[in-house]
């Protein structure tokens, strides 16, 4: 899945509506991005193609060949081949071959080299707030600057971010986004109340990648 099909035009609009909304409210810079994938992940093409063409050789050889070896073998290895570079168009099949704890710890480190990337580390007050979401693994992060975790938790961060992942995997990822900007905006106007000379320090357009 493309990032910059995920959402419609209007759901952009009315997420960048969103943010902009809220943060004349607070100090706080609220930044949504959305990225294809985190990682490749070539070892799940690798293991899926072994595991799936090994077994269809396996039925191959032994409907058409008596379970010849020599069959077998060049057969394995030619799906294995085939079906390790087609599962590339297939990426629910191939987060199969990957693990829970990899996704994560994938999504992680993609959201905090986007945090830095992206400069959201360089706001005046340190109240840079990023909602990453990746598309292939159907996972969300929700990362802060130190000002921001100095005053909410990181596991309350994380609750929104799997508010958010549920409304990926389910289609209504814009609707349930939006309300979890609302809803962090309330609690960053609590905390970090709009000041008389603050700026917008980015743009409320969705980041995609």
């Amino acid at each position: 899945m493309r990032a910059e099909t995920f959402f419609s035009p209007d759901e952009m609009a009315q997420i960048a509506d969103v943010t902009a909304k809220v943060e004349k409210k607070t100090s706080g810079e609220v930044a949504v991005m959305v990225v294809a994938r985190s990682e490749s992940y070539p070892e799940a093409g690798i293991l899926g193609g072994i595991l799936i063409g090994s077994l269809l050789a396996l039925i191959f050889t032994d409907l058409f060949f008596h379970d010849s070896l020599w069959v077998f073998v060049p057969a394995a290895a030619g799906a294995a081949v085939l079906l390790g570079w087609a599962m590339g168009y297939f990426p629910a099949l191939k987060r199969l071959f990957v693990t829970k704890t990899r996704l994560e710890e994938q999504v992680r480190q993609r959201a905090e080299r986007a945090f830095y990337e992206k400069g959201l580390y360089k706001t005046r007050d340190e109240t840079g707030i990023l909602f990453f979401i990746s598309l292939f693994e159907h996972k969300v992060w929700v990362l802060a600057d130190r000002g921001i975790y100095a005053k909410i938790a990181p596991e309350e961060l994380q609750r929104y971010a799997r508010d958010v992942a549920r409304g990926v995997k389910q289609g209504n990822a814009a609707e349930i986004l939006c309300d979890a900007i609302e809803n962090m905006g309330k609690i960053l106007a609590e905390h970090f109340p709009l000041r008389p000379d603050d700026t917008n320090e980015f743009s409320d357009d969705i980041i995609l990648e």
